[in-house]
């Protein structure tokens, strides 16, 4: 297969899944079409319990509260101080704002007063600090707990127990070196934890202590599947693997979400327009919690604390539309900033390096992360984004790609760093600017990645022609749902397309309406959302210009596009249509 270099993301190598089974005879049992056990086989489904399990598991399935290490020893600190208020040390992303959420609404349905303390994201960085600690102890608070941050706080947690108070850390990011000297420490990737699922995020860490503290209070198990939304929120947004426990909450959460009472969720709703419409995993990815994440990385975080609390539908409003233009102000403004990291990389020739470091002095601090995540998309290396903070220092975030352990990584460079943390494929980090040569030295000799890891894997399900799709079989795979990380949507595809006309629509033309025929003559709609430009630059590569405005009139021509795609079903003035939405594109060889 070819593909074109240009246009926005990088050349994928297509490998098409080939696990035998009996897809027939599973189907059958479990009522859903061949294709989808097929699919499901793919995501690592095998045995007929992996197939229960995966069709029909629930809320019920997610694993006792108690099996977290020092779950036993976090409850009895806050029962024992029921009655004094407790510090909710959060974070400023949407893990950290969900999870500090849960905690308080937890804490308020056990009658315990709370105050949720968060970090300035500018002025101090990510987690736990002195300044929290003092504020915590002269507004009289008992004990504090920590919620998606705590577990590389030693020297923070060491200042809050000298000044008198019960610490606990509830936390998921991986432990570096010793565990700091809390009262408890619930993470269950501590090497000794025996909870057996290893990939919740803070807020199902958090959903979880909530759960034993209500357990042991008496506390109805009902209550606890009120925050069952926000813990669902988080897990998509902090791009958690839809595995296990994971695709429980997430489930179970958006199934929620559409009847939550939380005033200001239904406001930010209404705002985006999805009251009306059925929410997918998608929409908490990229609409939902970008506008809480935006209001941490450019406002202030309180704002996405007050929408959470507001019970005036009209104040939500207010808020939600504001919140929503801060996400709106973030996307140009990270637009701009990944443009200008692109220029830096090709000038500087660094394109090509296994781990492209590249520093922006004057980018907000607050959109390394994800101009780094633009980057990485585009040209699939693992990659560190810099911005000058003062004092000759650098803040960087990094995202990597999946034979890539980024954390590994830079363990192995933690003497040049003043802070750090993350996980396999993120990490945040701090260090003196004239360190940063080095870091990118030893992270270049040290990567040990080859060529062929640069170029990303599209794995394709089935090859499957159009002809074959069904509005049963488009039922059959909503079953998978929610995809996301961890749990792709499926991909099929089929080899020969010609592509009878185009048209481009939306606002900014940015979306490409095809009509195609494969090559048994089955003809059907289809929808591209993104890479038209590297779309349009293939065919006239490989077939000239003359060909692309052919397209575009509608006319006959000697276009010949290889096509992965998944199905869906249109909807529009009353009528139901088949059409598959573009995944990727190739000239088949």
């Amino acid at each position: 297969m070819k593909r074109n270099k240009k246009g926005n993301n990088v050349k994928k190598r297509w490998i098409l899944q080939t696990k035998r089974g009996d897809f027939r005879g599973i189907g059958e049992r479990f009522g859903v079409s061949p294709v989808a056990v097929r699919c499901m086989m793919n995501r690592g489904v095998s045995t007929e319990k992996d197939f229960d399990e995966y069709l029909n598991a629930s809320y019920d399935s997610i694993s006792s509260p108690w099996l977290l290490k020092d779950m036993e020893q976090a409850v009895e600190i806050v029962v024992h101080n029921r009655n004094r208020m407790a510090a909710i040390a959060s974070d400023f992303d949407c893990d950290g704002i969900f999870s500090a959420f849960i905690l308080k609404k937890g804490l308020e349905a056990c009658g315990i007063e709370s105050r949720i303390f968060t970090p300035d994201r500018v002025a101090e960085g990510y987690g736990l600090n002195q300044r929290i600690v003092d504020e915590a102890v002269d507004a009289g608070v008992g004990f504090l707990i920590t919620c998606d941050n705590g577990i590389a706080a030693k020297e923070e947690i060491r200042y809050a127990k000298e000044r008198g108070m019960a610490v606990i850390v509830t936390d998921h990011h991986e432990v570096q070196g010793e565990v700091p000297e809390a009262d408890a420490v619930i993470d269950q990737k501590q090497a000794d934890c025996p909870y057996p699922f290893k990939g919740l995020c803070g807020a199902g860490v958090a959903f979880q202590f909530i759960g034993a503290l209500y357990e042991r209070l008496g506390i109805p198990a009902v209550r606890r599947e009120e925050l069952l939304v926000y813990a669902a929120i988080a897990t998509v947004a902090d791009v958690m693997e839809l595995q296990g426990e994971n695709r429980i909450l997430v489930k179970e959460g958006l199934r929620r979400l559409k009847m939550t009472d939380n005033t200001g969720l239904r406001a930010l709703l209404e705002v985006q327009g999805l009251i009306e419409k059925e929410i997918h995993a998608y929409h908490i990815g990229f609409v939902i919690g970008p506008c809480f994440n935006a209001a941490g990385r450019i406002d202030t975080v309180e704002k996405a604390f007050a929408l959470l609390e507001e019970s005036d539908y009209a104040e939500a409003l207010a808020l939600a539309g504001e919140l929503k233009d801060i996400n709106d102000t973030r996307k140009e403004m990270t637009k701009q900033a990944a443009e200008q990291a692109y220029e830096v990389l090709e000038k500087s020739g660094k394109v090509q390096d296994p781990v492209q470091i590249v520093l922006l002095p004057d980018c907000h601090e607050s959109l390394v992360g994800i101009v780094a995540g633009r980057i990485k998309e585009r040209y699939h290396h693992p990659v560190i984004v810099f911005t000058s903070v003062g004092d000759g220092l650098v803040k960087g975030s990094g995202r990597s790609i999946e034979s890539y352990h980024m954390f590994d990584r830079l363990m192995e460079c933690q003497d040049l760093m003043v802070r750090f943390g993350g996980h396999k494929m993120a990490a945040g980090m701090t260090l003196r600017e004239d360190r940063l040569p080095e870091l990118e030295r030893r992270l270049n000799e040290n990567a040990g990645l080859s060529e062929e890891e640069f170029m990303p894997v599209l794995d394709i399900d089935v090859a499957l022609p159009i002809g074959h799709i069904s509005e049963r079989l488009i039922a059959d795979l909503s079953v998978m749902e929610p995809f996301g990380n961890g749990n792709p949507k499926p991909v099929f595809a089929e080899q020969h397309f010609r592509l009878l006309r185009a048209i481009k629509r939306g606002k900014n033309q940015n979306v490409l309406i095809l009509k195609v025929a494969n090559a048994s003559g089955t003809v059907m709609d289809a929808v591209c959302f993104n890479d038209i430009e590297g779309m349009e630059a293939l065919i006239c590569d490989e077939w000239g210009a003359e060909e692309l405005k052919k397209l575009y009139a509608g006319k006959e021509n000697r276009i010949d596009l290889g096509l992965a795609y998944y199905p869906a079903v249109d909807e529009y003035g009353g009528r139901r249509t088949l059409q598959i939405i573009i995944t990727d594109f190739c000239r088949i060889q």
